[in-house]
């Protein structure tokens, strides 16, 4: 049994945390099961979705990257031609939202035997990446516009005040 979680208290005194609530309620929603799909790990950086999309061209799939989220489409073309004793592969139309993380873009996505693979990766800008700092032995003179040392401007000179 599922409850609902009021996240209402936490919006109040949690600044920038929208998205994350967000999905957080979404998550509760129930969920079309139609098509299915694998979501696999490759590396740290690195994911791919597999969906099922049997009887649909190419032409029929619409994939949307758009501000953290990606959306795929698949509607058949044309009509129902020929007369089904039994339909068993569903063609009817589908529409499969995923929640993308920070920095995650798709690479591409290609369709084959009746699967619709699209690749992910994760690029975080060299400005987010974490970075070493190096400590020093002691403190660096700072330099002036002409290259000398602001520090030991006086050259050793003692003067009066």
């Amino acid at each position: 049994m599922r409850t609902n979680f009021d996240f209402a208290p936490l919006r109040r005194s949690a600044i920038g945390f929208d998205r994350l609530f967000d999905l957080l309620e979404n998550a509760g929603q129930t969920a079309e099961n139609y098509p299915p799909f694998d979501l696999e790990k490759i590396d740290d950086d690195s994911y791919r979705i597999t969906i099922a999309v049997a009887g649909f061209r190419s032409d029929e799939i619409e994939i949307t990257a758009q501000q953290n989220q990606l959306l795929v489409s698949g509607r058949k073309a044309g009509s129902d031609e020929g007369q089904y004793i039994h339909r068993g592969i569903a063609t009817r139309a589908f529409e499969r939202r995923f929640a993308l993380g920070d920095y995650v873009q798709v690479r591409g996505a290609d369709l084959r035997d009746g699967l619709l693979s699209i690749e992910l990766v994760r690029e975080i800008p060299e400005a987010m990446k974490p970075r070493k700092v190096a400590i020093g032995g002691g403190v660096q003179p700072q330099t002036t516009i002409e290259g000398q040392s602001s520090e030991n401007d006086n050259h050793g000179d003692v003067r009066a005040a």
